[in-house]
C-alpha cells in the first residue's frame, strides 16, 4: 500500500509525499497563488524536506490560476508584514541586496538536481514569478487555458528568479527576448509549439495527464535516469567532443552497475 505523508504546509505550499512521488501544491487560490519571499522560503524549504526515495516530483496550484506572479503587496512602501521592502532592500549594501535574492531564488533552483524530475502542471494564469516557477521545473504539462507572461521588464525590473536560462534554452534568445521584452501572453497552442510545455491538454485532463507521465518517468530504472538528465543536462555547455566523453563515461558506469560491479 502507498505512504502518504503531509511534510509540509505553510506560507501558501504544501508537500505531501506518496511513495516515489512528491507533490509540492501552492495553496492560495483566494489570492491566485501569488508569492512572497515567505512563500519561497517554503518552496526552498520543501526541496531540502525531499526524502531520498522520492523519484519525481509534481509541481501543481490550487484554484483556476497556477500563480499571478509577485503579490502586488511588495511593490508598496512597506512591503510584507516582517520582511525587508524592495525600497529597504534598495539601500542595502551590494552584498545585503545580492544576499536576499540568492535566498529568493533558492525556491526556484532545487527542482533541477539530477537526482529527481520535476513535473510542472500548469493552469491559468503563470505571471512573473508565477512563469518562472514553471520554467524551474524540467518538464511542463499544460492546461489550455495557459497564459504564461513575464512582466518584469515592464515594471522595471528583470525576471531574476532563475527564469532566464531556461527560457532561453527552450524557445532560443530571439523568442525569449521578445517574450519578456514586450509581457505578452503565451497560451497553450504557442507554449507546446515554441518548447516551453511538453504537453497541452484540456483543463479537466490536467491531473490525470501529468499522473500518466510521472507513472512513465518512475517506469525507467532509477540510475539510468539519472545518468541520462545530467548528460542532457550538461550537453549545452559542452562541445560535441566533451559530450562524446561525457556519454562514454556515464555508459561505463551503467554497465559497471549492470554487471555487478559497481562502486
Amino acid at each position: 500500500m502507498a505512504s502518504f505523508d503531509s511534510l509540509l504546509d505553510k506560507d501558501g505550499v504544501r508537500l505531501t509525499v506518496d511513495d516515489a512521488i512528491a507533490t509540492v501544491t501552492l495553496t492560495n487560490p483566494a489570492k491566485r497563488n501569488a508569492q512572497s519571499p515567505a512563500l519561497w522560503r517554503a518552496l526552498a524549504e520543501a526541496g531540502r524536506l525531499l526524502p531520498g526515495t522520492v523519484r519525481v516530483v509534481v509541481l501543481r496550484a490550487e484554484g483556476k490560476s497556477f500563480s499571478a506572479g509577485l503579490d502586488r503587496q511588495a511593490f508598496t512602501p512597506e512591503g510584507f508584514d516582517g520582511e525587508p521592502s524592495f525600497i529597504d532592500l534598495a539601500r542595502g549594501s551590494d552584498a545585503e541586496l545580492d544576499a536576499a535574492i540568492a535566498e529568493y531564488q533558492d525556491g526556484f533552483t532545487w527542482w533541477r538536481r539530477s537526482d529527481i524530475v520535476s513535473i510542472a502542471a500548469v493552469q491559468g494564469h503563470a505571471i512573473g514569478a508565477g512563469f518562472q516557477l514553471a520554467l524551474a521545473c524540467d518538464l511542463r504539462v499544460v492546461a489550455d487555458d495557459v497564459q504564461f507572461a513575464m512582466r518584469e521588464t515592464g515594471l522595471g525590473l528583470v525576471p531574476d528568479l532563475t527564469g532566464t536560462h531556461p527560457l532561453v534554452g527552450l524557445v532560443g534568445y530571439a523568442r525569449a527576448l521578445e517574450i519578456c521584452a514586450t509581457g505578452r501572453f503565451v497560451q497553450a497552442e504557442e507554449a507546446q509549439r515554441a518548447g516551453l510545455a511538453n504537453i497541452a491538454v484540456p483543463v479537466g485532463q490536467l491531473d490525470d495527464t501529468v499522473n500518466e507521465l510521472a507513472a512513465a518517468l518512475l517506469a525507467a530504472p532509477r540510475d539510468a535516469l539519472v545518468e541520462t538528465k545530467a548528460l542532457l543536462q550538461g550537453a549545452s555547455g559542452r562541445t560535441y567532443e566533451e559530450q562524446r566523453v561525457a556519454e562514454r563515461g556515464a555508459q561505463g558506469r551503467r554497465l559497471r552497475d549492470l554487471a555487478g560491479l559497481g562502486d
